[in-house]
């Protein structure tokens, strides 16, 4: 049985401060909690996350990292890195990566090789623009997408990824797809990984939704029955709300 996860994506968001007095708040939240728990923060929140969740049931992630161990990539940050802070999740292909900084299914593939091999779970993101939605090829798009960041990745490494299904229309717009259109995806996605692994593989790969998801829809989300927790990202900012969203099973 997959259990859920809901991760938080801070974003370009919240000092280290700022992270303090958030984790003070929102641990005692989200204690008796289900499902669970990852908060990606920025790479100057790590360490402070880190310290202020270690006795509680939240995991902390980064949400970007390079596939190199190290060398003369300026501004970038190693596998190793995070590995070496305790970070247990990396967030791997955002739509804004790819958005605003040219990321290519090919880099996130490289990427996500890194991950795996540094003990590192990956949120692996995929989905579709408004245009290509339109044009009906939606599900070509994400079938793509998914082939290619999982390609040559081992059977056994597979326990370590997540694929949140993320379609970029519906990101920071406040627009949500149905759970059945959500529902859907998921679907199509586990049936991809099906082809690549086979069944016993693609059964257990947790496949969660990202994309305006609050906690007016979380729980019609969660409950559908390929969708397998979320990837918040504004709502994830105030503890209170994102505690809600935790806390879905619990109304």
């Amino acid at each position: 049985m997959r259990n859920k996860i809901i991760a938080g994506n801070w974003k370009m968001n919240k000092t280290p401060e700022d992270a303090k007095q958030y984790f003070n708040e929102f641990i005692e939240l989200v204690e008796k909690a289900s499902s669970d728990i990852a908060i990606c923060v920025p790479f100057v929140d790590l360490q402070t996350a880190i310290e202020m969740t270690k006795d509680s049931n939240i995991k902390i992630g980064a949400q970007n990292m390079y596939y190199e161990k190290q060398g003369a990539f300026t501004g970038e940050i190693s596998p190793e890195m995070l590995k070496s802070l305790n970070v247990e999740y990396v967030i791997l292909g955002h739509s804004e990566r790819r958005q605003y900084f040219n990321e290519t299914d090919e880099l996130i593939n490289l990427k996500l090789k890194s991950a795996l091999n540094y003990g590192l779970n990956a949120i692996v993101c995929v989905g579709e623009t408004l245009e290509q939605r339109q044009k009906g090829i939606q599900n070509d798009v994400i079938s793509y997408q998914v082939k290619k960041v999982l390609k040559d990745i081992e059977k056994e490494d597979m326990d370590s990824v997540i694929i949140a299904y993320e379609p970029i229309w519906a990101i920071g717009t406040g627009k949500t797809a149905t759970s059945i259109d959500a529902n859907n995806a998921c679907i199509l996605i586990r049936n991809e990984i099906t082809e690549i692994f086979g069944v016993e593989i693609s059964k257990n790969v947790r496949i969660i939704y990202g994309g305006s998801v609050k906690p007016s829809n979380a729980k019609e989300l969660f409950t559908m029955p390929d969708i397998d927790g979320g990837l918040v990202g504004g709502c994830s900012l105030e503890s209170q709300e994102f505690g809600k969203i935790v806390n879905y099973d619990k109304e």
